[in-house]
């Protein structure tokens, strides 16, 4: 172990001893900004340095006074859950000005604030980067008017900016999602979800138009998520003769038994001709052309308002932390760099190449070089484009290929939320790509008893939002039933296998390739997609459902804290699920802002115990009204969560009381969140593409064989790439014994969790980015 610490880059080398940082929120606000704020205060002192909130974004930092303050650790403590900026933000035309910069640099020196942290869109981005490039000329002129002394010019000559990008639109190039979007979409999703069902009472077409003047993130994704019939985005304006073209295929949806049409527009959308397309446009023209009962939502800013998701606080949270440790490892030479998310990684790139990049999309758009801009959008965008084209189809477009080959889905173990969008997406791509879709009821007990039955494009309209699994879903392995399920396959004449799953789902596919020596049926290409809320399969390091599933438990989290609001000092003792896997008590204990969390991945013993009561004891005698206490179900056979409980009550007495609170199946249930619902759509449309490649390499003679390792896989995410990987090779990666894989990459989040509630601990940064340079034009993938 010793060996390995040298190799690792720890974080207690870097100091933040007499630093002072500033942190700001500015521009338009943004769900999660709250969270990042919390971060960058709590590990700025962690390190030693003194943390200055700005109240009012930089009109605050012009302004000086009381909107300068120093925070304190309990100043952010319940903000977590708070929607919006506490701090406030504010457009500020002041620090426009060269006398506005010279008031704020003015500022900063009185309380030697040599370190930004700026939370918000490109354009207070830009501003922070000029006033770093003019800080040395500005101070020479406070020098020159006797403000301030050549001794404080001197000590505060370096002034170093990091940003995060905070804005719903996720309009910014070089991060897939910048703090604020998943909330948003969250807020539209509720609001489509609770639209649907009035207007299939009725019958009705419903019009919604989305934030988003010049990106159609919002617009996009959202149609992904809740299967709209229609989407207008100002990356994409439709050709000319898109009326028609619409009208057809709304009247092509009713006549295929569906109740009701969902038009998503964003509010920047344009044609062809750069002429706005606005909501009532298109009602009138459904109303003329289809005399259909229409009615037009304008989501305003609801979208904006509301608490984070999950999702958002952990994004919040990670880059808040990575913010501090790039500020102190900042030096003259180095540029202004924003912190952002790639894939699941968090990275430094060059602040002023990504704003450039976010200018060129604007330039491209203007030029009508609509390639250009949705590329230079980044890979994030362009996958949801793709997606969204291979899932529109209407008849008139033309006739599909036919492939001859029948593909069988089915899913596997307990259900998931977004299981049934990703067999929609899987059952449409593959009637697109010509092939013959086949469900499977109740997983491999179904197959083998024969219940699978051809599935068309309209039988899976609507299923997007559905929770649980349409199909069926059973956990029975296929190793005792070889022989029927065999039978089953040559009866229905399968030429591929989409097993959609959890832990179970992986084992099933291992024994189907083991049974590919005795059975040549088997020999055929298969693929599975990883979806349990545990996120416990190997090979990847997100599973559909694990998203759904934190947001319950984080919005559990959020009203059993605030029960206790009012009454005295109060701790939760909670208990979540994840068989052995700790994913969701340890990612759900840092977007919910957990004192301790308790897994079995890291062992703990009673005088673990005894600390984490005496450490909490300290923190409720200081100003803290409410601690939380997060236990996953498998952590330790002993230490149950009623021996916690007891434990903490009683040593507690006279400081806290005690509650605990069994979440159970309510993780398990629930319509999906947009990421789910988003992320099974994608990798279910991949996973067809991939199916139909293997099918046409193996087809020889006649028929498909197929038995190389390489055709059966697993596709999840790695890092930053989806990757399709053998599953006999992920054997090595498992402990069966406890149901994990042997390493999880969220088990490096788990320390910041425990810093954010003030423990002392070891954080490994040897993983945290490097400044990258922006990548422009991508190589093609190969896959």
């Amino acid at each position: 172990m010793a060996k390995q610490q040298d190799t690792k880059k720890l974080f207690e080398d870097l100091s933040g001893a007499g630093k002072s940082i500033g942190v700001l929120t500015s521009g338009g606000d943004a769900q999660g900004m709250n969270a990042a704020v919390r971060a960058v205060v709590r590990m700025g002192i962690y390190v030693g340095a003194k943390v200055y909130f700005i109240h009012e974004g930089y009109q605050g930092m012009v302004d000086g006074g009381d909107n300068i303050e120093e925070a304190s650790w309990e100043s952010v403590s319940s903000m977590l859950q708070v929607g919006g900026t506490v701090i406030g933000s504010a457009r500020c035309k002041e620090f426009r000005s060269h006398e506005g910069r010279l008031k704020a640099a003015h500022q900063l020196v009185l309380r030697g604030i040599t370190n930004l942290c700026v939370i918000g869109g490109d354009g207070s981005l830009t501003g922070a980067n000029l006033f770093r490039e003019e800080w040395s000329g500005l101070l020479e002129e406070l020098v020159r008017q006797g403000l301030i002394d050549e001794e404080a010019a001197q000590n505060n000559s370096e002034l170093h900016i990091v940003g995060m990008v905070g804005s719903i639109d996720n309009d910014f190039c070089g991060t897939d999602m910048t703090i604020g979007t998943d909330s948003a979409l969250h807020r539209i999703i509720e609001v489509v979800d609770a639209i649907m069902t009035t207007a299939q009472s009725h019958q009705r077409t419903f019009v919604l138009e989305v934030m988003g003047r010049h990106c159609g993130y919002l617009a996009l994704v959202s149609a992904l998520a809740c299967g709209a019939d229609w989407v207008l985005i100002p990356e994409m304006p439709p050709e000319d003769g898109w009326e028609e073209h619409m009208c057809q295929k709304l009247s092509e949806n009713r006549a295929d038994k569906k109740r009701l049409n969902i038009i998503i527009v964003a509010e920047g959308a344009i044609d062809c001709h750069n002429k706005p397309i606005t909501t009532n446009h298109i009602k009138e023209l459904v109303v003329s052309c289809l005399g259909f009962d229409t009615r037009v939502t304008i989501l305003g800013h609801v979208q904006r308002g509301g608490t984070p998701s999950a999702f958002d606080r952990i994004l919040a949270s990670r880059m808040g932390v990575e913010a501090v440790l790039a500020l102190l490892e900042a030096s003259d030479s180095t540029p202004a760099c924003v912190v952002s998310l790639c894939g699941n990684q968090a990275v430094r790139l060059p602040l002023m190449e990504c704003v450039q990049m976010t200018q060129d999309v604007q330039k491209s758009m203007d030029e009508k070089n609509f390639e250009e801009a949705v590329r230079l959008r980044g890979r994030s965008f362009e996958n949801n484009l793709n997606t969204y084209k291979l899932l529109s189809y209407h008849k008139a477009d033309s006739e599909l290929p036919n492939s001859s080959f029948n593909v069988a889905v089915l899913n596997v173990g307990a259900p998931a939320a977004g299981m049934n969008a990703a067999v929609r997406s899987a059952v449409r791509v593959g009637i697109k790509e010509g092939h013959k879709m086949f469900a499977v009821n109740d997983g491999f007990e179904g197959f083998y008893k024969g219940q699978i039955k051809e599935i068309t494009w309209g039988d899976v309209a609507g299923w997007t939002g559905q929770g649980g699994s349409i199909l069926g879903t059973k956990r029975t392995l296929p190793a005792k039933h070889l022989d029927k399920i065999a039978e089953q396959i040559r009866i229905h004449n399968i030429n591929a296998l989409l097993v959609i799953g959890g832990f179970e789902a992986f084992e099933c596919l291992l024994q189907l390739c083991e049974a590919r020596t005795s059975h040549e049926d088997f020999c055929i290409p298969m693929c599975m997609l990883p979806a349990t809320i545990s996120n416990n399969v190997p090979g990847t390091d997100l599973s559909i459902g694990a998203d759904t599933s934190l947001n319950a438990i984080v919005e559990t989290c959020d009203r059993i804290k605030q029960s206790a609001s009012g009454t005295k000092r109060r701790v939760f003792i909670i208990e979540t699920m994840g068989g052995y896997c700790g994913y969701l008590a340890s990612v759900g204990g840092l977007a919910a802002g957990a004192d301790t969390v308790y897994i079995y991945e890291e062992p703990f013993d009673i005088r673990d115990l005894q600390s984490n009561v005496e450490h909490l004891t300290e923190k409720m005698k200081t100003g803290i009204q409410r601690g939380l206490v997060l236990r996953n179900e498998n952590s330790n056979e002993n230490f149950t969560t009623d021996f916690i409980y007891q434990l903490y009550s009683e040593e507690g007495k006279g400081v806290f009381d005690c509650r605990k609170n069994v979440l159970g199946h309510m993780q398990q249930g629930g319509a999906p969140s947009p990421f789910d619902r988003n992320f099974g759509t994608k990798i279910a449309a991949k996973a067809i593409q991939w199916i139909s490649r293997k099918l046409k390499e193996s087809y020889k003679d006649g028929k498909v064989f197929a038995n190389t390792e390489d055709t059966a896989c697993l596709l999840g995410m790695r890092r930053r790439t989806m990757a399709f990987q053998p599953v006999v090779q992920l054997k090595d990666e498992t402990d069966f014994a406890h149901r994990i894989p042997k390493e999880q990459w969220w088990l490096k989040l788990h320390p910041l969790m425990k810093i954010l509630a003030k423990y002392k601990t070891s954080y490994d940064v040897s993983d945290s980015g490097q400044l990258e340079p922006v990548t422009r034009v991508r190589p093609k993938k190969a896959d």
